[in-house]
């Protein structure tokens, strides 16, 4: 069942953030990139960098780069991607690999990566949570990333 997002207090986050968009079924992936930037952007955050990768299944390679080499250490990484079920199995390998190379990411940097690399059985799905405002996972991913940031922070003392 779907829920609507509800829109967070805007309160400046400290923390450098990065999100790593993959540029195919670019239609929905804009929707929530652009969720997605217009909420850590409310938020003030201290810098927004966006990396575009082909697809979904390259999203891990550069988010594992960033959350290892980026200067300064990010606070957290946004990951976007749409994946759409085909006739074969082919988008649930690539889905399945995403998501076990972003959860290890962030279990060995502990740095938080947000799964939103979605795997849609159609369009329609796509449309209502990418491009809709209700639902949009962009803007609940950018709103998990900002939550995570306060609470390692916390964890670390930089708040």
């Amino acid at each position: 069942m779907l829920r609507r997002i509800r829109a967070a207090r805007t309160k400046r986050v400290a923390g450098h953030f990065a999100i790593v968009a993959a540029r195919y079924n670019a239609r929905y992936v804009e929707g929530m990139l652009r969720a997605a930037k217009a909420r850590l952007t409310a938020a003030r955050v201290q810098s927004l960098k966006v990396y575009r990768v082909p697809g979904a299944f390259e999203v891990p390679t550069l988010v594992a780069r960033l959350a290892r080499h980026h200067q300064p250490p990010l606070s957290a990484i946004v990951c976007l991607g749409v994946i759409l079920r085909g006739e074969t199995k082919h988008a649930d390998h690539i889905g399945e690999a995403v998501s076990h190379a972003l959860a290890r990411i962030q279990v060995e940097t502990e740095i938080p990566v947000i799964h939103a690399v979605l795997l849609f059985e159609n369009e329609d799905q796509a449309r209502v949570r990418c491009l809709g405002r209700e639902h949009n996972r962009g803007l609940e991913a950018a709103n998990t990333a900002l939550e995570m940031a306060r609470v390692v922070a916390a964890l670390t003392g930089n708040r």
